[in-house]
């Protein structure tokens, strides 16, 4: 896809994808509707030149520069895995589920429901005082001291931290859909423990690549081939994390229902109407075009055929469910968000106080400073995103958010 003469944010155009013209081994497919730039170009040159890449490189509608791979990638590859192109947020994604409640029942409470869930969800660096048994219990405890060396001295504050925010562009949100009914949502990963075994693991890899003098096109792309000791301890290690993530995600969001029963419902529990959690930063095997690869998702959510996904957009955006179609030149793949129209230092220098308050109107949510680079013109537009991407899935529901708290 690329730019139209003319198109303004507010025009919205489909087409199919485009596949980019590139000296590389693998074709690069894109559903962005713009070109990428000289940098970004290079970074798709770089990963669609290794040599293990399966049949071609995917382009989601958000995609941007990332740190080694483009964010908004789908890398398959056949007997190897690069621990930097799933990044160092291991299972970073998203949760979220349909309340039976409806707007009129939220009226005059959201300064409170806010206050509410700030306070028994930590966020930024905090963790947890304590640690409640639905976590203590967790079997993936029992695997800890199989993980990788560098983390053995961590496991407390992965304890901890179950159940936690972080910070970014992690975000907690109260939102309503089309038919005004309640929906809560939020953004979460792998925390600090998922951080420091990605690490681990990217060292290791770039060290074994400086050993054996591999030339890589980036130091970022260094690899691990299957049937190795390294490429089985980073494959365990990650399914670890990737259930933390998710895990993590499901206590936070236990704990966000409970507070908005309390307010809307008397403290009396309640059924949700359809729950979904997806990861969108992560790594597994699956089948495509008939043989067995790695799937490598870098800020891209899983869309077969009737998978359930969650594409936000910005904290001032709407943000949708959606049901895949199953589309595999894309490897069955859909965007994880918006994605950035510019860097955070960007977003600073270029807004102010004033423009965030103008854009968050309507959401309880902070306005400050310190949330100036999450401001919602740092995203691309998501109508435009979610055009881009209509031969890869279908909207189900189409949120807007009148709570948010960032990380």
């Amino acid at each position: 896809m690329r730019d139209l003469p003319g198109l303004t944010a507010m025009e919205v155009t489909t087409m199919p994808y485009t596949p980019l013209q590139l000296t590389a081994t693998a074709p690069v497919l894109s559903w962005a509707n713009h070109d990428l730039g000289a940098t970004e170009t290079q970074m798709a040159k770089n990963m669609a030149s290794l040599p293990f890449v399966f049949k071609h490189i995917a382009l989601m509608p958000d995609v941007h520069l990332g740190k080694g791979v483009l964010v908004g990638s789908v890398i398959a590859t056949k007997d190897a895995i690069m621990p930097a192109a799933v990044g160092v947020d291991i299972g970073c994604g998203m949760c979220a589920i349909q309340t039976p409640f409806n707007a009129t029942q939220l009226e005059g409470k959201l300064k409170h429901i806010r206050r509410d869930i700030e306070a028994v969800i930590p966020v930024g660096f905090s963790e947890n005082k304590t640690v409640e048994n639905s976590v203590r219990n967790w079997q993936g405890w029992q695997a800890f001291k199989h993980l990788h060396r560098g983390v053995q001295d961590l496991e407390r504050k992965a304890l901890r931290q179950m159940g936690s925010l972080g910070g970014g562009n992690h975000f907690i949100e109260v939102c309503l859909d089309t038919t005004d009914q309640v929906w809560l949502m939020l953004h979460s990963g792998s925390r600090n423990i998922g951080n420091k075994l990605a690490q681990c693991h990217i060292n290791t890899a770039k060290h074994l690549a400086k050993l054996a003098g591999e030339s890589l096109p980036d130091p970022d792309l260094a690899y691990f081939v299957t049937q190795t000791p390294e490429f089985d301890a980073y494959w365990h290690d990650l399914q670890w994390g990737q259930e933390y993530a998710r895990l993590n995600r499901e206590v936070m969001m236990a704990r966000l229902k409970k507070v908005v029963e309390t307010h809307l419902a008397g403290g009396n529990p309640t059924k949700p109407l359809r729950a979904v959690n997806c990861h969108h930063n992560y790594a597994e095997r699956e089948v495509h075009y008939g043989e067995q690869v790695y799937v490598t998702r870098k800020g891209a959510v899983r869309a077969q055929e009737n998978d359930y996904g969650i594409i936000p957009g910005s904290m001032g955006a709407k943000s949708f469910i959606v049901r895949g179609k199953g589309n595999h030149e894309s490897y069955c793949s859909c965007s994880h968000g918006a994605g950035r129209a510019m860097s955070r230092n960007q977003a600073k220098r270029r807004f102010n106080l004033d423009d965030l308050i103008q854009q968050t109107e309507g959401v309880e949510c902070r306005k400050d400073k310190g949330v100036l680079d999450e401001i919602p013109a740092a995203y691309k537009p998501i109508d435009q995103v979610m055009a881009n991407q209509v031969d890869l899935v279908e909207v189900v529901a189409t949120l807007k958010q009148v709570v948010c708290i960032k990380g």
